[in-house]
């Protein structure tokens, strides 16, 4: 069984058919043979904050979910909506629609799906934090993966036109999805995962139990049955030494029941945050990072040579190389961990990776106002997103794995869905930091 990220696949597909969208979006007609300019939608600025707020607001309240809401219900019925939102999305492809209308409802499409996309990747995270630690690597290593698929599609679409790339697009994750779907109901069936996860249930059954039967419930039946073993009803007083030893019998028969359902009662949110906060810290504040540049300042990078490779340049250098790279640092974690999750040095190589982000800006970025342009090179740039990507993929693999194991077991589940949420607040903090960034350039 081999985990895999499926829910921010979404937004490297809305990515994907941009030029789709713009062209169903066109701003300008001729009439008597000059261009008149229509509305202005500004596709690009809605779509990234139609994509961030839903993914962070969702994040947060599938942090309190999963308390009264079935793990089944929660990742099965995200997955249907989401496949039944790409099948629509598809299907408009080919659907005549006037501009303002086809505009709001591929707007409401992107926030539904991105909400539906929270609250399936964290219940996915709690679910992968019942696993061995080594499957929460395999785990983060499938947005990598989606990354790199979707930049491939990038490129070999540049030769076609854009409504039949978008067809493309839009079908191709309905068919993902669906596989998902089809894996998630098979999971059961598995033995490896039955193991895992039968484990979690009488974890909670036992929680439910001790909630049914407070202490005092217990206490008070420990004196009843002290009662009955130490009276002597047929009032022989020789019984009276057999009967303390009985009464302490029963007394310690009752004392393993009451710590061990004890034991299995899941600590609050904060109780776990202080935990793992930590991490917390270093998984947000990898994503502020990368997503503060990329993709809005590294798409506007502009190549030192004409000709053909242009507009390869971006798909390639920005787009292919970030996320195989990406990728390559997410997997590396399979094989390798450093710094250890109790070194002081994992979050001050973290916080260190900000150096990427005024070298990105340094580079052949066009227009530019402000500041001087450095590095003109396209391998250059090409070096920087290298090892730009290849940290954040680490560094995020890292902390998403590292996080589990500082709690207990029966608290991996909220731990997951804690970091997914620090996960998505980076996201947005990332995207919003990324517009005066740019404007800096």
């Amino acid at each position: 069984m081999s985990p895999r990220e499926d829910a921010p696949a979404d937004r490297y597909v809305l990515h994907c058919g941009f030029n789709y969208f713009n062209n169903r979006l066109n701003t300008s007609e001729w009439s008597n043979a000059t261009v008149t300019t229509r509305k202005e939608y500004y596709f690009n600025n809605w779509m990234t904050l139609l994509s961030q707020l839903p993914l962070l607001l969702f994040t947060l309240l599938n942090s309190f979910l999963y308390q009264w809401i079935s793990e089944k219900m929660r990742i099965a019925g995200s997955l249907v909506f989401i496949l039944l939102l790409f099948i629509l999305t598809a299907v408009l492809v080919k659907i005549p629609m006037e501009e303002d209308r086809f505009f709001s409802v591929t707007m409401a499409t992107i926030w539904f799906i991105n909400s539906f996309g929270a609250v399936l990747q964290g219940s996915l995270f709690g679910l992968v934090g019942l696993l061995p630690q080594s499957y929460s690597a395999v785990f983060m290593s499938g947005q990598g993966l989606a990354g790199t698929f979707a930049a491939l599609a990038m490129i070999f679409a540049i030769a076609t036109d854009s409504e039949s790339a978008a067809l493309g697009y839009f079908i191709t994750p309905c068919v993902g999805t669906l596989v998902t779907l089809f894996s998630y109901m098979l999971l059961p069936k598995l033995e490896f995962a039955r193991f895992y996860l039968d484990r979690k249930s009488k974890s909670y059954e036992l929680e439910t139990s001790n909630r049914l039967l407070p202490t005092g419930d217990v206490e008070g039946s420990e004196k009843t049955s002290d009662l009955s073993v130490g009276s002597v009803p047929n009032g022989n007083p020789n019984k009276g030494d057999s009967g303390v030893s009985e009464e302490e019998g029963v007394r310690q028969a009752f004392i393993p029941l009451q710590s061990e359902n004890t034991s299995t009662q899941k600590s609050s949110i904060l109780e776990v945050f202080k935990k793992i906060w930590l991490m917390a810290f270093c998984v947000t504040f990898v994503f502020t990072v990368t997503l503060s540049v990329f993709p809005a300042v590294t798409v506007d990078v502009k190549t030192g040579y004409g000709g053909k490779w242009e507009q390869y340049f971006i798909p390639v250098f920005c787009f292919l190389l970030f996320n195989v790279m990406d990728f390559t640092g997410r997997s590396v974690t399979l094989v390798f961990k450093w710094p250890s999750k109790d070194s002081r040095l994992f979050p001050g190589l973290v916080v260190c990776r900000v150096i990427f982000v005024p070298l990105l800006m340094m580079c052949n970025v066009q227009e530019r106002h402000y500041i001087p342009v450095l590095f003109s090179n396209d391998f250059m740039f090409a070096a920087i997103m290298v090892f730009f990507s290849v940290s954040s993929g680490y560094f995020v693999c890292l902390s998403m794995t590292y996080a589990p194991q500082l709690v207990e077991p029966k608290d991996g589940e909220t731990a997951g869905a804690l970091m997914t949420f620090f996960l998505a607040l980076g996201l947005s903090l990332g995207a919003a930091f990324s517009f005066p960034l740019r404007l800096l350039v």
